[in-house]
């Protein structure tokens, strides 16, 4: 046996609610898109990250990468530092 056909106010009220689902699509994925929220979720995820690769899962620090990230960065200057002495000497 087939159903019977849904009536007009059926229809009408399918296609209301179709439309109402379809705007609040529009309207989340409008404000998803706006540059404030984009560069939100982006330092949000850089956060977790850093968080992630400095911590373990029990909230201490992981002195071990904390000394490598922070050996590179006085490296860095370092070589920073000596470029910046050869130019004025020579």
């Amino acid at each position: 046996m087939s159903q019977p056909a849904p009536s007009v106010s059926e229809l009408q009220a399918q296609i209301e609610a179709a439309r109402r689902r379809l705007e609040s699509t529009v309207d989340e994925l409008a404000f998803r898109a706006q540059p404030h929220e984009l560069v939100r979720r982006q330092t949000e995820s850089a956060k977790a990250a850093l968080v992630s690769a400095s911590r373990t899962p029990d909230g201490a620090l992981r002195l071990d990468r904390v000394a490598i990230v922070a050996a590179v960065v006085v490296a860095f200057l370092g070589l920073v530092i000596s470029g910046r002495r050869r130019r004025r000497r020579g």
